[in-house]
């Protein structure tokens, strides 16, 4: 059968390569071999090995899953201009963009996983086999909303490669609408995740109505920020075309999703600190610390500092087009976001507890390893991904 071939020839290209290739494979693979051994620790021992705590009881896997949920609602800045402006320099690179996706969903719903102190009872959420609790339940809408976006981001590239691959151009109309729905799926995706946060009132530094308009114009900072790198690099090791008119318009995008964002966050600052109160103790906690303790000041001004110096390079044309300073400001945008969104966002919304304890939060190796080995993960099968959509579309 030809799917059978299709299949067998994408194994056989996948993992055939030079030294520079499998130098890069084999380096992701030890990582997630260390990110295993901690794992079997942190199972062996329970979460105890983590740095959190029954007063901090959401830590630095959350915090990476809230950031990979928003770097994998991304993709749609590229899936929009392709498909309804029929955008041809971005529709060669879409499918780079799905790739994108679905490591980021493997990579978000993995961090979910390790969080669990007992995973095996995961299948109490399974439909027909535990109590799903569909559609009470946030958790179980959270559950639907990344299979369905993980399952869309796999069987569009799926249809569109195997069709190339016989031969024959890709039907528009029979994926299109998919396409369509794959759009607002995207969206659905971040909105639903800040959904789980703000549907807490005990936790009034989440319990905020901005909280999902803020989660989605950060993720069109990170996400294009990691799609720019991701195309230069792919350039340069690659022979496939990536017009420089891609990444000044996601330049661009970045620039205008950043203002937003920083706007957002000046909003909170000045209604939890003009009258503040009580709603405002966390936020005060994360900024200038509180009876003593301040472990996540450095945190988050840390991701200030990079957000501004990102938002000054991305405004200035010159400067936006210059590869360097672009890159520059990609990276600290990426890495601004990831602080303000994780360490800056999650763990402050359990400090004080509700009876007014302050138990502060530092991530542990156990953590950081294990994190760092799904963070291969991630990287490996887009490196996969993007390698059998290169071969496809080269021919």
């Amino acid at each position: 059968m030809i799917l059978i071939q299709f299949l067998k020839n994408t194994v056989y290209e996948v993992f055939r390569g030079g030294k520079l290739y499998w130098s890069w494979l084999g380096m992701l693979m030890a990582i997630v071999v260390v990110g295993v051994w901690h794992y079997i620790h942190q199972l062996q021992g329970g979460l105890v090995a983590t740095g959190m705590s029954d007063q901090v009881s959401w830590g630095f896997y959350i915090s990476n899953f809230a950031f990979l949920v928003g770097i994998a609602a991304s993709a749609v800045l590229l899936v929009i201009p392709a498909y309804i402006f029929h955008s041809k320099d971005i529709k060669q690179v879409v499918m780079l963009g799905e790739g994108m996706a679905v490591a980021a969903l493997v990579m978000a719903l993995l961090f979910v996983i390790v969080d669990l102190g007992r995973p095996d009872r995961i299948w109490h959420m399974i439909p027909l086999l535990g109590s799903f609790n569909f559609p009470i339940s946030l958790l179980a809408w959270d559950i639907v909303v990344l299979g369905g976006y993980l399952l869309l981001n796999l069987a569009i590239p799926f249809y569109v490669h195997y069709s190339q691959y016989k031969g024959r151009e890709p039907n528009l109309r029979a994926y299109f609408p998919f396409v369509v729905l794959g759009m607002f799926w995207a969206i659905s995706i971040h909105t639903v995740t800040a959904f789980l946060f703000s549907a807490n009132p005990a936790r009034p530094f989440w319990h905020i109505a901005l909280l999902a308009p803020r989660f989605i114009a950060s993720a069109f900072v990170s996400g294009p920020a990691l799609i720019i790198i991701m195309l230069q690099i792919i350039r340069r090791m690659t022979r496939y075309p990536v017009n420089q008119r891609i990444i000044n318009t996601t330049a661009l995008i970045m620039a205008v999703a950043m203002h937003i964002n920083l706007f957002f966050i000046g909003t909170e600052l000045f209604t939890d600190f003009y009258s503040e109160g009580e709603h405002a103790v966390s936020i005060r906690y994360l900024y200038f610390g509180l009876g003593g303790f301040a472990a996540l000041r450095p945190w988050i001004l840390a991701a200030l500092l990079l957000n501004v110096i990102a938002v000054i390079i991305l405004t200035i044309h010159p400067l936006r087009r210059n590869t360097v300073t672009l890159n520059i400001a990609c990276v600290f945008a990426f890495v601004g976001i990831w602080l303000e969104k994780g360490m800056g966002l999650v763990v402050p919304g359990f400090i004080p507890t509700p009876l007014g304890e302050i138990f502060e939060y530092t991530p542990t190796i156990t953590e950081i390893a294990i994190s760092l080995g799904i963070w291969a993960v991630g990287f490996l099968i887009f490196t996969l991904l993007a390698k059998t959509t290169i071969l496809t579309e080269l021919g």
